[in-house]
């Protein structure tokens, strides 16, 4: 039954940790037999081919999938797994794991172990390295590696991910997500999957952020990946009270929920809910269906790029009745020469009466620019005003994050007209770093009712 079932090979190598009470682990095995088996479908009727698991932390996770591997090495010798992890250090514990389960001997002669299983599986002899080994028969089987580790010329037919981010302080880091990107899209997945064969891929992690690997796979690919998420508590029950029982839980809760930061990593390690969502600055927007018929006058706030990687924003907008009325967005990383007649060619689409802009780091010149080629293209009812803002962006942007969700109002389909704009909008965090704040900090702008000590205005 062990050999031919993964739940049944569980309990026959620790039936005290596979216990009847602990139905998660059940459920957690038997799904992983049946995407094995190619049993988990689809609407369609398809196999999946991809798996997301998130349970909470100290659940058996890990374990129960360095089990699965070493049964599915087992069942077929010729299985090529790789495992990835945040670091060498977390990946190579899970292949020691791996392959002293498989070698591992009897101290007694009711000592439960692998070999009684599948007794012809055994490593290769002098080929025991604890992160890259394979069995007797094979060339390779197996390789463990951190994010940025090789896996040039490792094809795999399992692949396994077991948490790429390590924490919340890597999950708020727009340029370290990033990187981790960068290195599964390019190396992990392109580089190690199996020639002229399926690839089955697992990815078991905390979903931190919509913009860790996690969040974009099941955002790019939603159809394509059987997502088993369990939470610590649902309301009524807890997962199990052997890892975790409710008085725990509560002081656990209780702890963490004081402070923002740590709310999140609560939420996210034991409600499956993204940091992304639980730490975003703005929760909610205002939106508009069709506009007021009432007369007004056309404004538009603009922040120029400072540095090569940041973005132009200029947000075109009206006011009516203390609400402003967004109509239009450029958002852009195009240079000057681009950006300058764009802008003045918007402001005539749009009948922009008057025009602000930050002075900063070279917005006067742009400025004065923008207002050039306006005048050459025969618009001249334009007021112009640039001005230097020295006050704290984040400061300003934060402060000012109640009456940015209570009195702009965006197009219900702002999302398809402006989606850069809107990404950038709906996922600046409260907490830690952000890599762009141009959209939040122009946003901020035409709530500003009043100009600050550090916001000097020149005409």
């Amino acid at each position: 039954m062990a050999r031919r079932d993964f739940y049944q090979y569980c309990i026959f190598r620790e039936p005290d940790f596979y216990k009847p009470n602990r139905t998660h682990l059940k459920i957690l095995c038997n799904t992983l037999n049946s995407f094995y088996y190619n049993q988990l479908l689809d609407s369609h009727g398809e196999p999946y081919l991809k798996l997301m698991i998130r349970i909470p932390p100290q659940h058996g996770k890990s374990r129960t999938l360095v089990n699965f591997t070493q049964w599915c090495l087992g069942k077929n010798n010729e299985e090529r797994i790789i495992t990835a992890s945040y670091n060498d250090t977390q990946a190579g514990d899970f292949a020691r794991y791996t392959r002293d389960g498989i070698q591992e001997e009897k101290n007694i002669q009711s000592q439960r172990i692998f070999s009684d299983v599948f007794p012809d599986c055994k490593i290769k002899q002098g080929n025991a390295s604890y992160q890259k080994w394979a069995l007797v028969g094979q060339h390779f089987n197996y390789l463990g590696v951190g994010v940025s580790g090789g896996v040039t010329g490792k094809g795999a037919t399992i692949r396994i991910i077991d948490d790429l981010v390590k924490d919340i302080d890597i999950a708020m880091n727009p340029a370290a997500l990033e990187k981790i990107w960068l290195w599964y899209a390019g190396t992990y997945s392109s580089r190690s999957s199996a020639e002229g064969g399926e690839v089955k891929e697992i990815f078991c992690a905390t979903l931190w952020s919509d913009k860790d690997p996690q969040g974009v796979l099941e955002r790019d690919e939603p159809n394509e990946w059987y997502i088993l998420k369990m939470e610590a508590f649902d309301g009524k029950n807890m997962l199990c009270d052997d890892f975790l029982n409710k008085k725990a839980y509560d002081k656990l809760k209780s702890r963490m929920i004081k402070n923002t930061i740590t709310k999140s990593v609560f939420f996210a390690n034991y409600h499956g809910k993204s940091v992304s969502i639980e730490g975003r600055l703005y929760s909610d927007f205002l939106t508009y269906k069709s506009l007021p018929t009432d007369a007004y006058n056309v404004k538009s706030y603009t922040d120029t790029a400072d540095m090569g990687e940041d973005f132009l924003c200029s947000v075109i907008y009206f006011e009516h009745e203390r609400l402003k009325y967004v109509i239009d967005v450029v958002y852009t990383q195009e240079p000057n020469e681009v950006t300058e007649p764009l802008l003045a060619d918007t402001f005539e689409t749009d009948n922009v009466s008057e025009a602000k802009i930050e002075s900063n780091n070279g917005g006067r010149a742009f400025a004065r620019n923008v207002e050039r080629i306006s005048k050459e293209n025969g618009n001249h009812g334009i007021k112009f005003i640039w001005f230097h803002q020295s006050r704290n962006k984040e400061a300003r942007i934060k402060a000012n994050s109640n009456n940015v969700q209570t009195k702009v109002v965006f197009p219900e389909d702002w999302m398809h007209r402006w989606p850069g704009y809107y990404n950038a909008m709906t996922s600046h965090m409260a907490i830690g770093k952000n890599k762009h704040d141009d959209a939040p900090d122009t946003t901020t702008g035409i709530v500003e009712e009043k100009r600050g000590p550090g916001m000097r205005k020149k005409y």
